[in-house]
């Protein structure tokens, strides 16, 4: 699997564990507000890390680390995703995946072969905003669908969780979500953190007030949400 990065310890990205991080290049969304932007745009931009350089780390710690997080980009691209996996998991190592769920053919496999532990689904936003906040003309709306009913149904703790955007998200959106993803075992709302490292600048955070109103519009149904910070 091709890896452009290595965060060899994170206390925050597997909630409740201690896990190292893997980046993998290219993505098939352009989020004009994505923190990542080289990573999306030029991968080959980045170097590599050798896989079997993580994997050698990952033997050396297995007995600190509690799992390993795959991120991106977007993991499901890669070809060797799901051989990698099988590698972790040979060590002993919980598995975290994040994905956009675009690709619920790879996500079904990885959760049928039982290699993730933990999967984090981005929800972009409602149906009739998901093309322009993903960055796209057209967003197959019924692959979005298809993945969140794959990790509800999976038996495998998970997350959805969405970046909230000034100018992209809305309460009625957060109506629209959450007929889109209720009932779920747990949403996060990551508020959006300026960069400079955007794929488009000039995107701005909610303020608290914003943020505290969509949390108690969606705690009418669904039970379990939270607010946090956002680096993607």
């Amino acid at each position: 699997m091709r890896i452009h990065g290595l965060n060899r310890l994170s206390l925050v990205d597997y909630p409740g564990k201690m896990a190292a991080i893997v980046f993998t290049g290219g993505c098939n969304f352009r989020c004009p507000f994505c923190h990542n932007s080289s990573l999306v745009l030029d991968p080959d931009s980045q170097p590599l890390v050798p896989e079997q350089e993580v994997l050698s780390y990952l033997e050396k710690r297995r007995n600190m680390l509690d799992g390993l997080v795959i991120t991106g980009g977007e993991p499901t691209l890669e070809g060797g995703l799901i051989p990698f996996m099988r590698a972790v998991r040979q060590l002993g190592l919980l598995v975290k995946l994040d994905t956009n769920g675009y690709r619920p053919d790879v996500l079904e496999s990885v959760l049928e072969e039982g290699l993730a532990d933990y999967v984090a689904m981005d929800i972009k936003n409602s149906p009739d905003a998901y093309a322009r906040t993903a960055g796209l003309p057209y967003v197959d709306m019924e692959r979005i669908r298809r993945s969140i009913d794959l990790i509800r149904t999976s038996g495998v703790d998970y997350e959805f969780r969405t970046t909230v955007v000034r100018g992209l998200h809305y309460r009625e959106n957060f109506e629209k979500i959450c007929a889109l993803i209720a009932p779920c075992r747990r949403y996060f709302l990551q508020t959006f953190v300026p960069s400079q490292d955007t794929i488009t600048e000039g995107w701005q955070a909610p303020d608290h007030d914003e943020m505290q109103s969509y949390v108690e519009l969606i705690r009418t149904y669904i039970g379990t949400v939270q607010v946090r910070d956002s680096r993607d």
